[in-house]
């Protein structure tokens, strides 16, 4: 092959791999997922990361008490992550299909995140 040519495809390459990740990138920013209680007391909120970006409280949280309020949040909060974390692994099975790359992504996710 030409080198000119080897090198014109290589470049080609490099820009569809950093489209991609660019792209990606901008899957996961738009990622999170919320999860409420069983009875509605807690709702939160999480990124794609699984960070913490809001807790919502009902009037029925306060009848709890401060140990079972905090057992729910907890709770709640990883029901959010593991939906989280389900999402993420979409987006990025789209990027990448199925293989070694998502595996290496997916095992970082909470448990029952990924089928």
């Amino acid at each position: 092959m030409d080198p000119a040519q080897w090198l014109a495809d290589y470049r080609d390459r490099l820009e569809r791999v950093a489209y991609s990740a660019r792209a990606a990138s901008a899957s996961l920013r738009e990622v999170g997922a919320s999860a409420t209680s069983p009875r509605g007391e807690v709702t939160v909120t999480v990124n794609a990361g699984g960070g913490l970006e809001q807790v919502g409280l009902t009037p029925a949280a306060r009848k709890l008490e401060t140990d079972a309020l905090a057992a729910l949040i907890v709770a709640t909060s990883r029901e959010a992550q593991r939906l989280a974390g389900a999402r993420t692994a979409e987006v990025m099975a789209g990027y990448l299909g199925e293989g070694e790359a998502l595996a290496e992504i997916t095992q970082h996710l909470p448990a029952g995140a990924v089928r």
